[in-house]
Protein backbone atom coordinates (compact mmCIF):
# COMPACT_ATOMS: atom_id res chain seq x y z
CA UNK A 1 0.00 0.00 0.00
CA UNK A 2 1.40 3.41 -1.17
CA UNK A 3 2.37 5.93 1.57
CA UNK A 4 -0.71 8.48 -0.33
CA UNK A 5 -3.40 5.66 0.66
CA UNK A 6 -2.11 5.14 4.27
CA UNK A 7 -1.74 9.31 4.98
CA UNK A 8 -5.52 9.46 3.21
CA UNK A 9 -6.70 6.70 5.21
CA UNK A 10 -5.28 7.96 8.60
CA UNK A 11 -6.40 11.57 7.54
CA UNK A 12 -10.32 10.06 7.30
CA UNK A 13 -9.99 7.83 10.82
CA UNK A 14 -8.66 11.08 12.34
CA UNK A 15 -11.54 13.28 11.14
CA UNK A 16 -14.15 10.60 11.95
CA UNK A 17 -13.12 10.48 15.37
CA UNK A 18 -12.90 14.05 15.47
CA UNK A 19 -16.58 14.23 14.66
CA UNK A 20 -17.67 11.66 17.35
CA UNK A 21 -15.59 13.87 19.90
CA UNK A 22 -17.15 16.85 18.64
CA UNK A 23 -20.79 15.04 19.08
CA UNK A 24 -20.26 14.13 22.29
CA UNK A 25 -19.27 17.80 23.62
CA UNK A 26 -22.59 18.81 21.68
CA UNK A 27 -24.71 16.44 23.83
CA UNK A 28 -22.66 17.67 26.76
CA UNK A 29 -22.79 21.37 26.25
CA UNK A 30 -25.90 22.55 24.28
CA UNK A 31 -29.07 22.90 26.22
CA UNK A 32 -32.10 21.10 25.30
CA UNK A 33 -32.57 17.61 24.42
CA UNK A 34 -33.53 18.65 20.58
CA UNK A 35 -30.15 20.65 20.14
CA UNK A 36 -28.25 17.54 21.69
CA UNK A 37 -29.65 14.96 19.50
CA UNK A 38 -30.12 16.96 16.56
CA UNK A 39 -25.70 17.21 16.80
CA UNK A 40 -25.01 13.74 18.09
CA UNK A 41 -26.43 12.11 15.22
CA UNK A 42 -25.43 14.22 12.36
CA UNK A 43 -21.56 14.03 13.91
CA UNK A 44 -22.19 10.67 14.76
CA UNK A 45 -23.37 9.60 10.87
CA UNK A 46 -20.72 11.86 9.60
CA UNK A 47 -18.18 10.22 11.72
CA UNK A 48 -18.75 6.70 11.43
CA UNK A 49 -18.88 7.22 7.36
CA UNK A 50 -15.34 8.97 8.18
CA UNK A 51 -14.23 6.23 9.78
CA UNK A 52 -15.31 3.46 7.30
CA UNK A 53 -13.94 4.73 3.90
CA UNK A 54 -10.31 5.50 6.37
CA UNK A 55 -10.68 1.81 6.84
CA UNK A 56 -11.64 1.18 3.36
CA UNK A 57 -7.97 0.34 1.97
CA UNK A 58 -7.36 -2.20 4.71
CA UNK A 59 -9.83 -4.40 4.12
CA UNK A 60 -8.44 -7.52 1.85
CA UNK A 61 -11.41 -8.58 -0.10
CA UNK A 62 -14.32 -7.16 -1.56
CA UNK A 63 -17.16 -8.94 0.90
CA UNK A 64 -14.77 -7.29 4.24
CA UNK A 65 -15.75 -4.12 2.21
CA UNK A 66 -19.34 -5.05 2.11
CA UNK A 67 -19.72 -6.09 5.67
CA UNK A 68 -18.39 -2.43 6.28
CA UNK A 69 -21.00 -0.71 4.41
CA UNK A 70 -23.40 -2.66 5.84
CA UNK A 71 -22.37 -1.63 9.07
CA UNK A 72 -22.92 1.92 8.11
CA UNK A 73 -26.31 1.37 6.76
CA UNK A 74 -27.58 -0.50 9.35
CA UNK A 75 -26.25 2.28 11.74
CA UNK A 76 -28.09 5.31 9.35
CA UNK A 77 -31.19 3.23 9.97
CA UNK A 78 -31.16 2.55 13.53
CA UNK A 79 -29.71 5.89 14.56
CA UNK A 80 -32.58 8.23 12.53
CA UNK A 81 -35.25 5.79 14.17
CA UNK A 82 -34.07 6.15 17.75
CA UNK A 83 -33.83 9.49 17.14
CA UNK A 84 -37.01 10.05 15.00
CA UNK A 85 -38.64 8.35 18.33
CA UNK A 86 -36.84 10.26 20.86
CA UNK A 87 -37.69 13.38 19.47
CA UNK A 88 -41.07 12.44 18.73
CA UNK A 89 -41.66 11.75 22.72
CA UNK A 90 -40.08 14.94 23.67
CA UNK A 91 -42.38 16.56 21.49
CA UNK A 92 -45.46 14.91 23.06
CA UNK A 93 -44.34 15.84 26.52
CA UNK A 94 -43.49 12.29 27.50
CA UNK A 95 -39.54 12.83 27.30
CA UNK A 96 -37.47 13.36 30.91
CA UNK A 97 -35.51 16.04 31.11
CA UNK A 98 -31.80 15.23 31.88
Amino acid sequence: MSLAIQILSGTLVALGTGFFLVGTLGLLRLPDLFTRLHALTKADNLGLALVILGLMPWVSDVFQGLKLLLIWVLVLASSATASHLIAKRAALGEAEEL
